[in-house]
């Protein structure tokens, strides 16, 4: 079985934070970028995460919804989860070898009593400079 070394592990690792801040760059809710062409599409990517909210955190919600105004934990878990499931697109757009991704959107479904999923899912594409 072959086994990568922890210097190839390294440049590995560098390699694909360098593909997903590429792609970060190039993410969009737009069909198009502007001074881009799109040379190829892979598909398309999405991110999947399932949450749960945590007894401790239904509580201090119950507290804070009493009062009125934001519900700070839930705002931070959604903002969590949505930041997760769109690194996880990003992940997956990496590995179809796209350098974008466009016509990004986001869902989110209740699976059960406290349990809900949400997806981030869009067209990985490679693009390229119009000149």
């Amino acid at each position: 079985m072959y086994q990568r070394t922890n210097e190839q592990s390294d440049a590995y690792d560098r390699k694909e934070q360098q593909a997903s801040s590429t792609i970060e760059q190039y993410a969009t809710t737009a069909f198009e970028l502007p001074g881009l062409r799109i040379v190829s599409n892979h598909g398309v990517v999405r991110g999947i995460i399932v949450r749960s909210r945590s007894i401790v955190g239904q509580l201090g919600a119950a507290f804070q919804s009493v009062k009125g105004g934001n519900i700070t934990l839930y705002t931070k878990l959604c903002e969590d989860t949505r930041r997760d499931a769109f690194e996880l697109m990003i992940k997956h757009a990496t590995e179809v070898g796209a350098n974008a991704i466009i016509g990004i959107r986001y869902d989110a479904n209740e699976l059960g009593d406290g349990v809900t999923e949400v997806l981030c899912y869009g067209t990985a594409v490679s693009v390229a400079p119009l000149n």
